[in-house]
């Protein structure tokens, strides 16, 4: 089997996302980039059909053009959004796009999402993208011309209007621990927002200086 044990690891990490709430039934999809030619691929319906239960087989051995050269699932039509990362950031090694709980509060309202954690500073920042259709070419066409402005500057997050997130790193490990501190952050500015309706917080920003390596 091509790429065994890449595969296993996306494989956990798929699983790890769905039962943490990160992304629900309705969809998800995570690239790994494996060699300057191959990348392996969660297949559609991953999470409608499988609830993110994957096997090795399961995952896709994809070329640059989508041809499947190896696993048991359908290429999803995610897949333009993907390579439109790949082909833009030439550093990046994977790309995680889901619709996590908390973060879903601001894409859907069109709101960039504020940095209240020291764990998320080193994004630079979190922006809401114009809303385009999921699996169009114009969502991917609106990522590739936002990631032209971010110069390979990883790791990379950003929200799509009322979708989700895409997350992207050198390593699939580095982008799932950036989503899951993205999503501890939302929480965190959504419970700050109540506290400060209620006025028990004045709103005013401190300013620290962040480790911005970890």
């Amino acid at each position: 089997m091509m790429y065994l044990e890449e595969r296993k690891d996306l494989c956990v990490v798929t699983k790890m996302m769905f039962d943490r709430f990160i992304t629900n039934a309705a969809g998800g999809n995570i690239t790994v980039k494996v060699s300057d030619e191959h990348w392996i691929m969660t297949p559609t319906l991953m999470s409608q059909a499988k609830f993110c239960r994957l096997e090795p087989n399961d995952i896709l051995v994809i070329d640059r053009e989508g041809i499947i050269l190896e696993g048991d699932g359908r290429l999803t039509r995610e897949f333009n959004m993907h390579m439109a990362v790949y082909e833009t950031m030439q550093g990046a090694g994977a790309v995680i796009h889901a619709h996590p709980k908390e973060s879903m509060v601001f894409a859907s309202l069109g709101l960039d999402l504020p940095h209240l954690c020291e764990a998320t500073q080193k994004l630079g920042e979190i922006k809401t993208l114009d809303f385009a259709p999921a699996t169009s070419p114009e969502l991917a066409e609106k990522v590739q011309q936002y990631l032209q402005t971010r110069k390979n500057d990883l790791p990379v997050a950003t929200l799509l209007r009322e979708h989700g997130i895409l997350v992207i790193d050198k390593s699939l490990r580095k982008a799932y621990d950036m989503l899951e501190r993205i999503e501890y952050n939302a929480y965190v500015n959504i419970q700050a927002n109540m506290f400060q309706a209620l006025g028990k917080i004045n709103g005013k920003k401190t300013a620290f200086s962040y480790n911005m390596e970890e």
